[in-house]
């Protein structure tokens, strides 16, 4: 088993029952921070997993957190502050990358040969960041989610120049925050890349996440109750309408994001040698029988070459 080299950080609001991303991730394995507000302390404190630490949200990041409106305190800010939150506290910590995670992740998936295999471990996340550190100009990626893959199409191992969501890995040294009160993800998605910067989003990892709006707590019933998706497809349109336009579609709002213009290219670190071949980072498949977990075969995923 190989560990992911950045802290991860998973931003979580009224879900410590749940906490399905945090659940995942202490099966495989993996220490991650959960970044809360003070008042939910005592429930989270009561079940977490020993994989987990807590972090008391600072109120200053709420107070100064830019919402991209005019509602003030009126509606939840959303995940927003608490991601700035860990984006800070990575960087006070020395490191140039950080995670930072929704709270309703099922679990992450490895693709090969269109077979999509339960991650057991953090090896994935190490295979994404020695990924990206080969390069000068990425500023963020990330998993695709796992709905997007499906296992009768092919898929190349990453696309390039899109948006990153609820799984995403980022470069500390980006003079950029997060903002608005919704769609942040694609907001900062769009910001790096009018900058000139590159997003690698991953086919050949994937996440399974819950669906928008089907799972309680979080900023749910606040952001949708009353007025579904109109608001943060109205807002995304708003910030970027130079790409973005608003549709309906499956009876509700969505905002649409073009993102064909943006072809920047990878670039490579200086003197960077690959090794021929593929690097399976000690990764096998494993299957249980009689529970027992028993070797497979090796996984061919060919993603780390070129």
């Amino acid at each position: 088993m190989l560990r992911n080299k950045y802290p991860i950080y998973i931003v979580s609001k009224g879900r410590w029952e749940s906490r399905l991303t945090s659940k995942a991730l202490h099966k495989m394995g993996v220490p991650h921070f959960i970044v809360i507000e003070e008042q939910e302390e005592p429930q989270y404190r009561a079940v977490i997993d020993g994989s987990a630490t807590l972090l008391i949200l600072n109120s200053t990041f709420q107070s100064d957190y830019d919402t991209c409106d005019d509602l003030g305190d009126s509606k939840s800010k959303g995940p927003g502050p608490a991601r700035n939150f860990a984006w800070d506290h990575a960087n006070a910590s020395g490191v140039r990358w950080h995670w930072v995670m929704d709270d309703n992740i099922n679990r992450f998936y490895r693709l090969n040969r269109n077979i999509k295999h339960w991650a057991a471990d953090g090896t994935i996340f190490r295979c994404m960041e020695d990924f990206v550190e080969r390069y000068i100009n990425v500023s963020m990626a990330g998993p695709q989610y796992e709905c997007f893959v499906p296992r009768r199409q092919k898929h190349r191992p990453f696309s390039m120049n899109t948006r990153i969501y609820s799984c995403n890995l980022i470069r500390n040294d980006m003079p950029l925050r997060w903002r608005g009160r919704y769609n942040e993800d694609t907001d900062l998605s769009l910001r790096m890349l009018k900058d000139g910067w590159c997003t690698v989003l991953f086919n050949a990892f994937l996440q399974d996440k819950q669906t928008t709006q089907k799972m309680a707590g979080g900023n749910t019933n606040e952001f949708y109750e009353h007025e579904g998706t109109m608001p943060k497809s109205r807002m995304q349109v708003a910030l970027h309408p130079d790409v973005s336009k608003l549709i309906r579609r499956y009876g509700r709002w969505h905002h649409q994001v073009d993102y064909s213009g943006f072809r920047q290219r990878l670039l490579r670190q200086k003197g960077l040698e690959i090794p021929d071949g593929v690097d399976e980072y000690g990764m096998v498949h494993q299957r249980k029988i009689d529970g027992m977990w028993t070797m497979d075969a090796v996984l061919e995923p060919k993603l780390v070459t070129g």
